[in-house]
């Protein structure tokens, strides 16, 4: 029996990837992959049948908790992590498995990575000006020293530091300086993916955003592509073009970011949805989270898929769930997933659905919610309601309240008034 000939591996990448339907060029590719650590009894399947595409331009997130499987997904495009099933393709060449030693170099060269710690990431030893020419070193993408010097200053200036650091270590820079120098070492290849594993999550709140700020100017000026790894929803919201939620190696749910913000089916999308702080401390504090039962599941009849309901919107469940699913996605309504319980003017209990876009927009500093609100109300108490209905409307909580209050009060007082005149005109007429 004759033996099946292989079929050559190719040495050097396309310059451009395959196209779908919708005219999208494909970068990058997960088919049915799957990632086992460990052999035998104690083998754990870290990510299960995991599908999904990487578009040239876009920023994609992978959005989870902890050991969720985000940043071995992340490994296995690098080739740090060996796929146990399935395959990934970059511009439709496997890179997955045995490749060729001029295919390694090529995707060395177009896929970078940018660590989450950014201490451990940078080699204490070096110069920074070392650590961001490396690469142009192993490739030897400089023409003579001078143009190599030029290459480094640039980027260094562009990612916000002085040429002066490079002579420095990096420990005598901040936390947010030293990811910066992590994003130079990646840009100063000019790659064309770059795979962030939660680039912001070790840096202070003030700093986030710049760092942010810089990936959205690379891929703006560049056209870098981004693999986004972070388990904070309400982050990638806001520069993410298309989001995947998995949950221990199952991808559960992908769709553009603000779909899935306005319709959060799966629920575990709806349990980390409610998980986002609120920046109001009154509201978050009376909060109702959502805790994600996977026991709501019934998969032993029917094996649960991947499944796009319409309006390029994939959810994993059974035929039953993704009929379910889809009805409701077909009915328009936005799903709010955060809900606030708080007390009205008789003190009883009831419950608010407040949107996600409420949850992300940080309160307006004049919400002060002056007493002077309630006294305006309590003796125009008509006004008082409307101008509570234009507080709600944009977020003016606090004013909203004391305008609520205030003419709930003096609506009261009108109505006591009013009936005490009533009795008193009977008993006259008696």
């Amino acid at each position: 029996m004759a033996k099946r000939k292989r079929r050559p591996q190719p040495t050097v990448l396309p310059e451009h990837g395959p196209v779908d339907e919708a005219g999208r060029e494909v970068l990058l590719s997960l088919r049915n992959v799957d990632i086992t650590f460990g052999k035998g009894d104690r083998a754990v399947r870290a990510v299960k049948n995991v599908s999904f595409d990487i578009y040239r331009g876009e920023t994609f997130s992978l959005v989870g908790e902890s050991g969720s499987g985000k940043t071995t997904i992340g490994r296995a495009v690098i080739g740090v992590t060996p796929c146990a099933a399935g395959q990934i393709l970059y511009k439709g060449v496997p890179i997955s498995g045995k490749t060729g030693k001029a295919l390694d170099r090529e995707i060395i060269r177009r896929i970078q990575m940018v660590f989450q710690d950014p201490a451990a990431s940078l080699n204490e030893r070096a110069t920074v000006d070392y650590i961001v020419s490396e690469g142009l070193y192993n490739f030897h993408l400089y023409d003579n020293e001078a143009d190599r010097h030029r290459k480094v200053e640039r980027i260094m200036e562009e990612v916000g530091l002085l040429p002066e650091h490079l002579t420095r270590y990096p420990h005598e820079f901040s936390g947010g300086q030293r990811q910066r120098i992590g994003l130079a070492r990646a840009m100063v290849m000019e790659p064309e993916l770059v795979i962030a594993d939660e680039p912001i999550s070790a840096l202070d709140v003030s700093i986030r955003a710049q760092v942010l700020n810089l990936l959205k100017k690379f891929q703006q000026e560049r056209g870098v592509t981004y693999l986004f790894i972070a388990h904070d929803l309400s982050i990638v919201r806001f520069i993410s073009d298309r989001i995947g939620v998995i949950y221990k190696g199952d991808l559960v749910e992908i769709a553009e970011a603000e779909e899935l913000f306005d319709y959060p089916l799966h629920p575990y999308t709806r349990s980390l949805i409610s998980a986002i702080p609120i920046p109001d401390p009154v509201l978050e504090k009376n909060k109702v989270l959502v805790t994600y039962d996977p026991s709501v599941h019934e998969y032993r009849q029917d094996k649960p898929e991947l499944v796009d309901i319409g309006h390029n919107h994939y959810v994993f469940g059974s035929p039953a769930e993704i009929e379910a699913y889809r009805a409701v996605r077909e009915q328009g309504v936005p799903l709010h997933c955060v809900t606030v319980r708080q007390r009205d003017a008789a003190g009883e209990e009831a419950a608010e659905q407040i949107a996600p876009a409420q949850v992300q927009t940080e309160p307006p500093v004049q919400d002060v919610g002056s007493r002077w609100y309630a006294v305006g109300s309590f003796l125009l108490p008509p006004v008082g309601l409307l101008a509570a209905g234009l507080f709600k409307r944009f977020r003016y909580r606090r004013s909203y309240q004391a305008c609520k209050k205030g003419a709930l009060a003096g609506l009261a007082a009108i109505g006591t008034v009013v009936g005490l005149f009533c009795l008193l005109l009977v008993l006259a007429v008696l």
